[in-house]
């Protein structure tokens, strides 16, 4: 399927693409195997105070602020799915949300590469190569199952919920969050499409191609990525449909919570101008505006406009839901 290499894996073949597109399970792990070694660079992830300060506004955005009565931080016994690299559960140990934490994802990379993240913060996770809709634990073994941009990638969303409420002891919540909304996906999508063309123009104009323009070997496996994030990326949600499948798989006090209008609006050109000039060539006054940039617009999307636009209008969702006692 994939050769490792320093890095990651190397990078998938027009022929892998292809039987992706017939095996689905087959794309999440090429796909994701071959982003893990890449993927905290990509995204500017990290496990310090801006990355767990992050991550806790997420979860406790999603479960409501203060914590339903009962409940007290840091939840004992903590499961991610689809972990990636770790950022989720690993920064919500940071920042004193959980406290023992267990990962799985598809991807052996991904999974290898969350445990390395945890030992270069000085604390083990146990990791599982596992599909969420099969997690390979007993019934009622976690306080809370966490998960962070994971379930539009799987096949059944309501087997996985029925998944996690499975694994969590009476009473435990999970807690899912930054999902695409349909909305959401397809502004983004056209946005990011747009900016993918103007820069590829601008930074191959002769005063700039130099400086700014990335090879051509880089681009054409970016349109390769591309081409299996599609087939990887399986849902869009709306707040109000995913919030019936997860009461449809048992779930009890059911919450959606939506975030990111302006902030996407920006932040998408952003990414996709990032993705599409040489590593490096913006330098660090990009990285101050664009960062700013999205804290502000985030703060007018959540103090402002989530009172009066609906939830279908912001680009992430996330939900969370209780098992019964």
């Amino acid at each position: 399927m994939s050769a490792e290499h320093e890095g990651g894996v190397t990078p998938a073949s027009e022929e892998d693409v292809r039987r992706a597109y017939e095996d689905n399970k087959l794309a999440q792990v090429l796909y994701h195997d071959w982003e893990s070694g890449t993927y905290d660079a990509k995204w500017a992830i990290d496990f310090d105070e801006r990355c767990a300060t992050y991550a806790k506004d997420r979860f406790l955005g999603v479960v409501g602020e203060p914590l339903p009565a009962g409940e007290a931080l840091p939840y004992r016994r903590a499961l991610e799915i689809g972990a990636g690299t770790g950022f989720f559960s690993l920064n919500l140990r940071v920042a004193g949300v959980v406290d023992e934490v267990h990962v799985t994802d598809l991807s052996p990379g991904m999974v290898e590469v969350a445990r390395r993240n945890a030992q270069e913060l000085g604390f083990d996770v146990e990791g599982r190569v596992a599909d969420a809709e099969h997690l390979p634990y007993d019934d009622d073994t976690f306080d809370v199952v966490v998960g962070h941009a994971v379930i539009h990638h799987i096949p059944d969303v309501e087997l996985a919920f029925r998944e996690m409420l499975r694994v969590l002891k009476p009473g435990g919540r999970f807690v899912i969050a930054g999902e695409p909304t349909r909305i959401g996906h397809a502004y983004a999508r056209r946005l990011g499409h747009a900016t993918w063309i103007a820069t590829k123009a601008i930074t191959h104009l002769p005063p700039l191609r130099e400086r700014y323009a990335r090879p051509k070997e880089e681009l054409d496996e970016s349109s390769r990525a591309a081409a299996l994030e599609a087939v990887v990326d399986l849902h869009t949600f709306d707040p109000a449909e995913l919030a019936a499948t997860a009461r449809a798989a048992g779930a009890t006090e059911v919450r959606t919570h939506t975030e990111e209008l302006t902030a996407a609006l920006l932040g998408w050109p952003v990414r996709t101008i990032e993705a599409g000039v040489k590593e490096g060539a913006l330098g660090m006054r990009w990285a101050m505006f664009a960062f700013s940039s999205w804290k502000r617009l985030s703060l007018i999307d959540e103090k402002v406009l989530s009172r009066v636009v609906p939830q279908k209008f912001f680009y992430n969702v996330g939900i969370t839901g209780v098992k019964p006692r």
